[in-house]
């Protein structure tokens, strides 16, 4: 579970990133990258998996996310 939390938080950093670009620039990273083609809609699809993975996670957690397995101690 620690290892799908990081991953999770990289690709929300990633999402993030690509909507920071299109709210200040109008530039969509993922769009230049993949075209509009299915390759950008897997990617908006794992945003998406990403944010709901790590709200499940924290509420099962009661509201703390672990990111090594120190943090459950």
């Amino acid at each position: 579970m620690i290892i799908a939390n990081i991953v999770a938080y990289i690709i929300l950093i990633i999402g993030g990133i690509n909507w920071g670009l299109i709210g200040i620039f109008g530039f969509n990273l993922v769009a230049a990258i993949f075209g509009l083609t299915i390759g950008s809609s897997i990617v908006y699809i794992l945003v998406l998996l990403s944010a709901i993975w790590l709200i499940i996670s924290a509420i099962s957690s009661h509201g703390r996310i672990y990111l090594t397995s120190r943090d459950r101690n």
